[in-house]
């Protein structure tokens, strides 16, 4: 009987704990913050989760430093504080995009911005999962080596091109310089979308009647010898948008511009150093659309793989009026001066 009391007594004290426990447990809040995205007043999504983007930009000059702003922008405006940036150069070194994606795949970023072709390869390279969105690419399927490329890469890159009609830059030699003979076309062959660019446009320009060369180079080191050649045994000189070109437009000016020889460039950064004349693009404008489609992948918003490479949409002419001057060139009407 004793052992009976002592049971019942037992269970009664488990119960008491029981309904203390039940008692102290609060009851769900109602107004408590969800964990989902939810808009916010300027119809932007109010993030409760944070993301680190990594940036890798093959090298530093005006064109490519102008998209990572843009893209920056884009995100910081849509997200706050709620994304960091993990910014990274390769210093114009194909190799150091490799280490940079691997190091962003160790820390396993969220989303890579891989800026210049050599950057874009490198992050598809070392991975199958982070989402790569490319920006600066001419043309994605010769970047990626893409069979019958229509537009989408699928898998985890997306992008946008700063491709300018190639054709529209043919016809920008032919009008200024109806009566010269020779063009030589520099570039620099280890950037695969640059000797696309100049291919493209020898074909265009061979059609047009001019007698063309292409002077590929290597790398920094042999640009000055190659744009000696170039100059002496050319009339006018084409270069497209080429990454390793735009980091020494300084030498390309220092010896095209005393033989006389001008340059049409395929982009503004390098016509203001360099060039006469360019058909181009605003690359913080292309940054800040790259922008917007990394914060639509990082809130679920989009798919990546089923995201169309974007392309910019106005391409202006222009004219460097320095050195239009100095080698007395009139650009035709409707060209807009580059300022700075």
């Amino acid at each position: 009987m004793n052992k009976l009391h002592k049971l019942t007594a037992l269970l009664i004290s488990m119960a008491m704990v029981l309904a203390l426990a039940a008692c102290g447990k609060a009851a769900p809040d109602a107004d408590a913050t969800p964990t989902t995205v939810n808009p916010d007043e300027s119809g932007n999504a109010a993030v409760s989760e944070t993301y680190v983007v990594g940036i890798s930009q093959l090298v530093q000059h005006p064109a490519l430093d102008a998209a990572t702003q843009g893209f920056r922008d884009a995100l910081t405006e849509r997200l706050g504080d709620a994304v960091t940036f993990d910014e990274q150069n390769a210093q114009g070194d194909p190799a150091t995009c490799a280490i940079i994606a691997n190091g962003f795949v160790s820390a396993n970023v969220d989303l890579i911005m891989a800026n210049a072709t050599p950057a874009l390869q490198a992050a598809a390279a070392a991975t199958a999962d982070i989402p790569i969105l490319g920006t600066s690419i001419t043309e994605y399927g010769v970047a990626l080596d893409l069979a019958n490329f229509d537009g989408i890469v699928g898998g985890n890159v997306s992008g946008t091109s700063d491709l300018a009609p190639l054709d529209e830059q043919a016809a920008m030699l032919q009008a200024i310089f109806p009566d010269a003979t020779y063009v030589g076309l520099i570039y620099c062959s280890a950037e695969a979308n640059s000797l696309y660019q100049v291919n493209t446009v020898k074909a265009e320009l061979e059609e047009m009647g001019y007698i063309c060369t292409l002077y590929p180079f290597s790398d920094s080191n042999d640009i000055a010898a190659v744009a000696t050649i170039a100059a002496n045994e050319s009339d006018v000189i084409y270069v497209p948008t080429d990454n390793t070109v735009a980091s020494n437009t300084g030498i390309l000016d220092n010896i095209c511009r005393p033989a006389g020889v001008p340059i049409i460039a395929g982009e503004q950064g390098i016509c203001s150093n360099c060039g006469v004349a360019t058909l181009s693009i605003d690359y913080y404008d292309l940054g800040y659309a790259t922008g917007v489609m990394a914060y639509k992948i990082l809130t679920g918003e989009a798919d990546i793989s089923e995201m169309p490479i974007e392309y910019a949409p106005n391409f202006v002419p222009m004219y460097n009026a320095e050195i239009c001057e100095a080698l007395g060139i009139t650009p035709p009407e409707g060209y807009i001066a580059i300022e700075g």
